[in-house]
């Protein structure tokens, strides 16, 4: 998850998102919802496993467009404006990559 300014003027609230394409259910991608409020706009920084940047977004499985690119003005930020009811998600838990802590065995010193 992305811990920027971003996040933080959202009140530091974020959850990652499965989306997939409400028309015929495939699934897109993963992205990271920072803050409260419905999904307008899929900021580009904020896509896992992101497609390739296309002046639309559009489903790989049905070809029907999404949403487009845009220049969100008050950021200054790349996103998608999604189109209304093009999308469904789903909350899932972010996997966290902890290492494996191994144990070493010494064995007892014979004095």
């Amino acid at each position: 998850m992305k811990n920027d300014k971003y996040r933080k003027g959202r009140g530091g609230y974020s959850r990652m998102l499965q989306l997939s394409c409400s028309h015929c259910g495939k699934e897109l991608f993963r992205y990271q919802k920072d803050g409260p409020g419905i999904l307008k706009r899929l900021y580009l920084d904020r896509i896992v496993n992101s497609p390739r940047v296309a002046a639309q977004l559009t489903c790989p499985n049905c070809t029907e467009t999404l949403g487009i690119k845009i220049i969100y003005k008050k950021e200054n930020r790349p996103a998608y404006r999604l189109f209304t009811g093009a999308i469904t998600k789903k909350i899932v838990k972010q996997t966290k990559n902890k290492k494996k802590r191994h144990e070493v065995i010494v064995p007892p010193r014979k004095d």
